[in-house]
């Protein structure tokens, strides 16, 4: 006899500004769908801060909306894009442990090919940083960065540590990590790179990167460039607006400033990849035993509502990983 399936799920839901709570509600799956029971997931603070503190604007809520999100921007809404989970349907991969770009839910229904089954060899509770490494490898195509370039990472959250630690494995390269807090020395040092604080990184750069979401250290990247250097800039912003320096050295030394999106693949290579490649490939550079200095706490599903709050507001957070 074949066991029942489960018919409910439990997810965590945006209500309103600040507030959240467990919501069950059905699983409704499509024909061919596989059943998941969720191992862990992964709260990205920067993205879903934005949307907890309601500073998405109106004019950005589709294009901001997640894989499999429920409800709509801004409120209520189901918010989040890192799950790892185990098959539970019968088939070539039951048992097998996936990612999926999903919100935090404890059981859910997808089809195979919004699932990507772990790589050998990578612990499923570091796989919660999939969607964060595929950000970073995003923008490092975008950056353009060649053996021995000097680099410059601004902001030490999980996304510009990921970005510098890829970085500093082009051979040749010398790649600084910034940010405001004296403390995140040793996760850059742990990754591979090396460390200043915001403002004060060797001059120069080729290649200079801003991950912080700070207007402040993208004018300190403008002033550290090199002529002809490439500034990108990967942070997202909300509703905030910044002022930048572009006199001086900027007009002078005709430096680039790209956008960097997650949202598309560079156009170079566009032609060959798409978004399951890349994913597939953001889990395989996750092999690394260093990565997991990258989480910084931990809570369980059923903490979460109470957790929540305290987890987006605490600077010192990384990737907060939650256990089902």
């Amino acid at each position: 006899m074949t066991p029942s399936r489960p018919t409910e799920a439990r997810a965590l839901w945006i209500t309103a500004p600040r507030r959240v709570a467990l919501r069950t509600e059905p699983l409704r799956p499509a024909a061919n769908s596989l059943h998941l029971r969720a191992l862990w997931s992964g709260i990205s603070r920067g993205t879903e801060s934005l949307v907890f503190n309601d500073r998405v604007p109106p004019e950005e809520h589709a294009g901001m909306a997640g894989p499999n999100q429920g409800g709509r921007l801004p409120y209520p809404v189901k918010y989040g894009y890192a799950l790892v989970a185990q098959v539970e349907s019968p088939g070539p991969l039951q048992g097998e442990t996936v990612f999926c770009l999903h919100p935090h839910q404890d059981r859910t229904a997808l089809p195979p090919d919004a699932v990507i089954p772990l790589p050998a060899g990578l612990p499923p509770a570091r796989a919660v940083l999939a969607a964060n490494m595929e950000t970073a490898l995003n923008i490092t195509w975008d950056a353009g960065i060649a053996p021995g370039d000097r680099v410059t990472v601004a902001g030490a959250g999980v996304v510009g540590a990921l970005v510098a630690h890829l970085a500093a494995r082009i051979p040749g390269t010398e790649v600084t990590l910034t940010d405001i807090a004296p403390g995140r020395a040793t996760l850059a040092a742990a990754l591979g790179a090396g460390f200043a604080l915001a403002g004060a990184a060797p001059g120069n750069a080729d290649v200079a990167i801003n991950a912080s979401a700070s207007g402040e250290a993208l004018a300190a990247l403008i002033a550290g460039a090199g002529p002809e250097a490439r500034i990108v800039e990967a942070s997202w912003y909300g509703a905030r607006s910044v002022t930048l320096p572009l006199g001086g050295a900027f007009h002078a030394g005709r430096l680039q400033i790209v956008s960097s999106q997650v949202g598309r693949i560079p156009p170079a290579r566009a032609p060959r990849w798409d978004f399951r490649r890349r994913l597939t490939k953001a889990l395989a550079l996750l092999a690394d035993d260093r990565l997991d200095a990258l989480i910084s706490g931990e809570s369980d599903f059923d903490d979460l509502p109470a957790d929540y709050a305290r987890i987006l507001d605490d600077p010192a957070t990384l990737c907060h990983r939650v256990r089902y």
